[in-house]
């Protein structure tokens, strides 16, 4: 079943929902509402079942620079994490907002990519600003599977 370009639009526009939601449920509930939202964002929008994500997060280096489990992926989105001590919680910054500048995609059947700016606003109206790629798979079900997921902060001279 191909993947479609409307197909990398709603997973992209699902994954920035889905940071301002976890963002808002850490405020309403604190980090076990954030956290176990965040397990079930990674779950739905994660391609961990289908074998390691290639996942390099903006604010992560040393040893944990690449996030290839889903447990990588779930301390970078929510900290308070022993194991991973230099975690923050990227997605409990108070998000208000996430929008996408496509730069270009690429698609060839039953996978695509996406790369891109990607501006969040949080709730002081601060804007965060990243370079991201993102890689999906359409899984046998057909759901759409992020594969690849890199972010950086942008190149300043």
């Amino acid at each position: 079943m191909p993947i479609t370009q409307d197909d990398l639009l709603a997973a992209r526009t699902a994954w920035g929902d889905a940071l301002v939601a976890i963002s808002k449920a850490y405020e309403d509930g604190g980090i076990d509402a954030a956290r176990s939202l965040a397990v079930d964002v990674i779950d739905g929008a994660y391609g961990y079942t289908l074998g390691p994500v290639l996942f390099k997060p903006t604010l992560s280096g040393g040893e944990q620079t690449f996030r290839t489990t889903k447990e990588g992926c779930l301390s970078y989105f929510v900290g308070h994490d022993d194991s991973y001590p230099q975690d923050g919680g990227f997605g409990i910054k108070g998000w208000r907002k996430a929008e996408f500048i496509e730069a270009a995609h690429f698609i060839d059947g039953d996978t695509g990519m996406w790369m891109g700016f990607a501006h969040f606003t949080d709730k002081d109206g601060n804007v965060t600003s990243v370079d991201k790629t993102f890689g999906y798979k359409k899984d046998d079900a057909g759901t759409v599977r992020i594969v690849l997921h890199h972010s950086s902060l942008p190149y300043t001279s």
